[in-house]
């Protein structure tokens, strides 16, 4: 790689500006299954922000205080853009698990869902699983984030965010 295209790689490109819909602080509304029947369902607030440069967008999450699993949940993230692999990759973590979730994805020709797909151990026994997000915007107050995981040749629905922006 020589300078000129070292310095191409730091400059955002329109890759990263199309994920400006996803600035700001929003609410969102969670389901969780975590097998048959009906979702776990908890709220709280997703804070993003442009990190390095731009290149980044930074995630941070806040979950209202509730009872269940997570009653204190947080978690942080990052979503960008590779120039190198023409990818969309994120990475999340949060205090449910010690696993760092690595995804990598493209958006379709409406420039509006963004699939992105990722490996990861099972956290119930250590297995790989695959996982699935699909992320929706909606318009630029609204946006979900639809979560699936693979096990054993067969996809289950685990969660669903609703983001809706604060005003």
């Amino acid at each position: 790689m020589d300078e000129k295209q070292m310095q191409e790689m730091r400059i955002p490109g329109r890759e990263h500006e199309s994920l400006a819909p996803f600035i700001g602080t929003f609410r969102a509304r969670v389901k969780l299954w975590m097998g048959p029947g009906d979702p776990l369902q908890s709220s709280g607030t997703m804070t993003t922000t442009r990190d390095l440069g731009g290149l980044f967008l930074r995630q941070e999450y806040q979950g209202d205080p509730s009872e269940g699993p997570f009653p204190a949940f947080e978690g942080r993230g990052f979503w960008g853009f590779n120039k190198a692999t023409r990818k969309y990759e994120g990475f999340w973590i949060d205090n449910a698990s010690s696993v760092m979730q690595h995804e990598t994805g493209s958006v379709d020709a409406s420039g509006k869902v963004w699939t992105m797909v990722g490996s990861m151990p099972d956290p119930g026994g250590g297995q790989p699983m695959t996982k699935r997000s699909v992320i929706t915007l909606q318009d630029r107050d609204r946006h979900k984030l639809e979560m699936f995981f693979e096990s054993g040749g067969r996809e289950s629905r685990a969660m669903e965010i609703e983001y809706t922006r604060s005003r």
